[in-house]
This record gives structure tokens, sequence and C-alpha cells, in this order.
């Protein structure tokens, strides 16, 4: 399946971090990571359409 958007949560988490929350729409299974990389989070969580390459890079930067 494709990464969509709607596979991510995200909280704010203090003075420029967030906590992401992806959840693969195949299992079911959720992983989380606060990041502070707000270049990536402008690309994915402030964008109406997202990049698919964008939101590829935050599934593996909250998969690892």
């Amino acid at each position: 399946m494709k990464t969509t958007k709607s596979d991510f949560q995200f909280l704010h988490s203090g003075n420029g971090h967030y906590k992401v929350f992806y959840t693969s729409p195949t299992t079911g299974k959720t992983w989380t990571k606060i990041t502070d990389n707000m270049p990536l989070i402008d690309a994915t969580y402030n964008e109406d359409k997202p990049k698919r390459q964008d939101l590829e890079i935050l599934k593996f930067i909250c998969k690892n």
C-alpha cells in the first residue's frame, strides 16, 4: 500500500519538536518518534498534499 498523510499523527512536543506516530495500514502496528526535523514536518504535516518522497522519509525515521 502507498504511504499517505493519514497514516501519520502529529503531536506538538515542545519548541521545534513533534512526536510523530506512524501506523501501518497493513499490520496496524504503530511506531513513534520525536523529531526536530522541521523542514520535513513542514513538508508533510503542514502540506495539504505532501510529496510521496517526504512521507517515505518520515516513515523511515519513525521506524528506525
